[in-house]
């Protein structure tokens, strides 16, 4: 994954044209699409994909190709969505949080938002039991949370990473 990107992305949105959105779609429902294909469906020769593709990917566009899991399937079956409130808003604080959840294997998903809590996670876990522990760690032992709320997906009703292009 890119960590950088070339220009800043209000500006590589005005770039894209209707056959890069094109692309993107198709990439974003099956990134294993083979690019004659794709070039079929926007009417390109598969190089002129190739190249746009890269193109993208160069420009930090498309960030990182990757396969989608379905969470059960390996075991991971609880999805629980936290909302995290730290003892304070100060930059250390706020930074030490972010570090903690990005390097927690559960937190699928961290969102370092505005409103009452500072933060919103989504985690997977296999059971309640597994969760309880993880919580201890992440937030109720933990200095930097003041207060958490724990709230236990039922159904996931709608899961996608796709951006309506």
């Amino acid at each position: 994954m890119r960590s950088t990107i070339a220009r800043p992305p209000d500006q590589l949105a005005n770039q894209l044209d209707d056959q890069d959105r094109a692309i993107l779609r198709i990439l974003q429902r099956d990134n294993k699409t083979s690019q004659r294909e794709i070039g079929e469906a926007v009417h390109l020769s598969a190089p002129a994909v190739q190249r746009r593709i890269a193109r993208m990917e160069a420009a930090g566009v498309i960030r990182r190709n990757v396969a989608v899991v379905d969470p059960a399937a390996v075991g991971q079956g609880v999805t629980v969505v936290v909302e995290v409130q730290t003892v304070n808003d100060r930059s250390p604080t706020i930074a030490a949080a972010k570090r903690l959840f990005r390097e927690a294997a559960e937190v699928q998903q961290c969102y370092f938002i505005t409103g009452k809590a500072s933060f919103v996670l989504i985690l997977l876990v296999p059971d309640m039991a597994s969760y309880e522990v993880l919580s201890r760690r992440l937030f109720a032992d933990n200095e930097l949370v003041q207060s958490f709320q724990t709230m236990v997906v039922l159904d996931p009703v709608k899961v996608t990473l796709e951006v309506d292009l």
